[in-house]
Order: structure tokens, then C-alpha cells, then sequence
């Protein structure tokens, strides 16, 4: 509870000291001087000093309201690893009908963390075609059968309904590079780029969710945008989104 007051106080602090209008995160609504550099060994991200929102958050979040006015559309949906800034936004809005899900609900230290279910993302705790919207972000490199997840994400899934199901991907692979003999966690941050990564998706992570019945719309949404506003939403001007819709 004291480690949250303070990193809540350091936040405001930060937040008010480098307020200004160079930069500007479209999660929180927020204007800085610059983004806050996060990240080692050459992986540094602009992050937000407010919510703490990185590119990948900033560019969904603008993706969704821009291109689906999400918060207006009275709809289902279903969030793996709610992301904090998302499930406060989401979880009050009275028109949407949030289900925010996780393997381990008891992590996560939110406000009102306790509307978090609890769910396997490989056995979804729901009916088939239960769900209008699926929001999967980062979280399908970190499960061994990840086609058994797609094929839930898939089989939840209303016919006509649409999900984000973002993940690292190295486009110089051709294959998704995996290895369940890896266990080791400095082994794995090795191989993967991150400890608790279980592969390195490819060019072929498009052809793996059609696979299981998902048609694919890679979108480059980002390069809409002129490259003097990717920098000041903070984008990563190569980020795919993967828009996956069952037609079904």
C-alpha cells in the first residue's frame, strides 16, 4: 500500500514537471514535453509519464476510437491481461459490457482489480459466440499452445465480431521461431527477447490465426499518420495491427 502511494505521488510529480505540448498520449489525454524513456539494452520506449501507456497501447487506443468509436458501441468484450489505463477506462463505461480476464487475477493491484476474472486463455471460462470485441494484447508469446489459444479466441468470438491480437514479431523471420526445451528464464530472454517468452513470432504469425479460422487484416494504420505526428503520439512507425474477424 505505501509502495502504491509513492509510485502514485512520483507519477503526479513527473506528470506535472514535464507538462507541456511537444508530445501528447490519446489514452490519458495528456500533453508532455517528451515521453519517458524506458527500457535497457537498446530497447528503450517512449512511455507515458501519466498512465504509463507505451507505442503499442497508444496505437490501439487510437485505432479503436478512431476507426470504431469503440467507447460508444454497446458491445461485449472480452480483455486478456487488461492493461491498467484500458480496464479503468473500459470497466466504467456503462454502454460496453466488460469482461476483463486473466490466469491470475490476484496480480494485478488496480483499483477495483477484483472485477478481473479469473480465466485460461488455452479452456475461456465462456460460451461459443459469446463476444463482439477480443482484445489480446502481448500475451500470446507467452503461452506454450498458442494455437489452442488462437482456436478459443476463435470459438468465442461472435460470427461478424473483430479482435486485436497484438505480438512482438521479428519480420526478418520468414517462421516463428519456438523451442519448448527452452526453459531456462536467461535462456529464453536469449532466444526470445523476454524471460517468460516462449517464442519469436515471424511473417507466418498472419497464416497461424488464419489457420484456426480468423480472416486477417494486417493494418498499417499507423503510416496514416504524418511522421511528425507519429512523434508525438509516440508510435512505432513499423506496428502492424492485427485485426482478426470471424465470418463464420
Amino acid at each position: 500500500m505505501i509502495k502504491r502511494t509513492f509510485d502514485l505521488f512520483k507519477q503526479q510529480l513527473n506528470s506535472n514537471l514535464y507538462k507541456g505540448d511537444n508530445v501528447y498520449c490519446c489514452v490519458c489525454e495528456s500533453g508532455f514535453k517528451k515521453f519517458k524513456t524506458f527500457g535497457w539494452r537498446g530497447k528503450k520506449k517512449p512511455r507515458c509519464y501519466n498512465c504509463g501507456s507505451f507505442q503499442r497501447h497508444r496505437l490501439i487506443w487510437k485505432y479503436l476510437n478512431d476507426k470504431f468509436d469503440i467507447l460508444n458501441r454497446p458491445i461485449k468484450v472480452l480483455h486478456f491481461a487488461p492493461e491498467k489505463k484500458f480496464f479503468e477506462i473500459l470497466s466504467k463505461n456503462e454502454v460496453i459490457e466488460y469482461y476483463p480476464c486473466d490466469l491470475y487475477p490476484d496480480s494485478f493491484n488496480y483499483p477495483n482489480s477484483h472485477k478481473i476474472l479469473k480465466g485460461d486463455i488455452t479452456d475461456i471460462p465462456f460460451q461459443s459466440n459469446y463476444f463482439d470485441f477480443i482484445l489480446c494484447n502481448h500475451v500470446l508469446e507467452h503461452i506454450p499452445d498458442d494455437k489452442k489459444a488462437m482456436s478459443e479466441l476463435f470459438r468465442v468470438m461472435k460470427s461478424g465480431g473483430f479482435g486485436i491480437f497484438q505480438v512482438p514479431i521479428d519480420y526478418s523471420r520468414e517462421v516463428t521461431y519456438e523451442d519448448p526445451s527452452i526453459t531456462n528464464p536467461k535462456e529464453r530472454e536469449k532466444e526470445f527477447g523476454q524471460y517468460d517468452h516462449v517464442r519469436w513470432y515471424g511473417k507466418d504469425y498472419q497464416e497461424r490465426l488464419e489457420k484456426v479460422g480468423f480472416e486477417v487484416f494486417k493494418d498499417d494504420f499507423v503510416n496514416t499518420f504524418s511522421l511528425k505526428d507519429q512523434n508525438r503520439y509516440g508510435f512505432d512507425s513499423a506496428e502492424l495491427i492485427y485485426h482478426c474477424k470471424k465470418t463464420a
